[in-house]
């Protein structure tokens, strides 16, 4: 393939990744600071989760910049797992809108659908229910339509419940990349601290405690309750993977901490520069940057970075 069928018309991907300058397009973003030599780079067709939609009878991804569906029933990004069902989502009877987030976990796929329609109807159930079973769980906003088995994840071996609509990385091949870069960063510390830790990619294998509003840890939103400096400097290395919104307050308070090392993760350059700079006024100098291709065909780069205390 030397260029995506559905590049140009679905509004899915900044960077047509079949391209042969695909990769020098996307190094054109980097945030500033960051040495293009450094990137990781993903891989294409491999991706676990979708976030489709339905309109009108129609299913796929929106169109760039409108509200129109443009029909796709096989992505190249996508893993094949989920290509396979994409032509039975397809045919369902949609009504209304509907937003369908499909994931693959380590036993089969979650279908979620959030629709504006409060009921789906009973045509529609019944064709749910002669759906592959390679879906093991459907729900419509909220509702289980059929289960047959709880979907699990696997982190570095340790299974853990998949939650409907719970955050995973795009790819398992990346997410094995940033954990191996994790646990290299914590090296022989053992005080370890998750923050923003989610189902525990990062968790298990550094032995952490981990804090997030939801998840393996602490049941804690670390936007209206950053931990307290107290609390911070009880451990030696703290490992933060926040949404897009970043880290601005717990930054602010760590960069008053006597932690020895921070982990940042950020899936955004704008607010990651934000908080850098925060942690550094604060005495911190960071002593890794690598930009990570998770998001292959977006404009999007994960930047995991290391601040040691000095």
């Amino acid at each position: 393939m030397t260029k995506c069928p559905f590049f140009g018309l679905c509004g899915g991907c900044k960077y047509d990744f079949t391209s042969g300058d695909y990769r020098a397009q996307k190094l054109k973003n980097l945030p500033r600071g960051v040495n293009p030599e450094s990137a990781v780079w993903g891989t294409p067709g491999i991706r676990r989760r979708g976030d489709f939609a339905a309109v009108n009878g129609h299913f796929g991804f929106y169109r760039a910049g409108s509200r129109d569906i443009i029909d796709i029933t096989n992505c190249p990004n996508m893993a094949p797992d989920i290509n396979a069902i994409l032509p039975d989502l397809a045919a369902l009877p949609w009504g209304g809108a509907a937003s369908v987030l499909v994931t693959l976990c380590d036993n089969g796929v979650v279908v979620n659908v959030l629709s504006d329609v409060p009921y789906c109807s009973g045509e529609f159930r019944i064709c749910v229910q002669r759906l592959s079973a390679m879906i093991i769980r459907f729900t419509w906003n909220g509702t289980v339509l059929r289960e047959y088995a709880k979907p699990y994840i696997s982190f570095d071996g340790k299974e853990v419940e998949f939650p409907d609509g719970a955050f995973l990385q795009p790819t398992v091949a990346t997410e094995n990349i940033l954990r191996n870069m994790v646990v290299g960063a914590v090296g022989d510390l053992t005080r370890v601290a998750d923050l923003f830790c989610g189902l525990g990619n990062f968790t298990y294998a550094t032995g952490a405690d981990g804090f997030d509003i939801s998840g393996v840890g602490v049941q804690r939103d670390l936007f209206k309750r950053p931990l307290s400096l107290n609390k911070l400097n009880e451990y030696d290395v703290v490992i933060m993977d926040p949404p897009r919104a970043g880290a601005m307050a717990q930054s602010k308070i760590l960069a008053e901490s006597k932690v020895l090392r921070i982990i940042y993760i950020s899936c955004n350059p704008d607010t990651w520069l934000r908080d850098k700079m925060i942690l550094e006024r604060g005495g911190y100098k960071m002593t890794k940057c690598t930009p990570v291709d998770q998001f292959v065909g977006a404009s999007h780069w994960e930047i995991f970075s290391v601040f040691e205390r000095v």
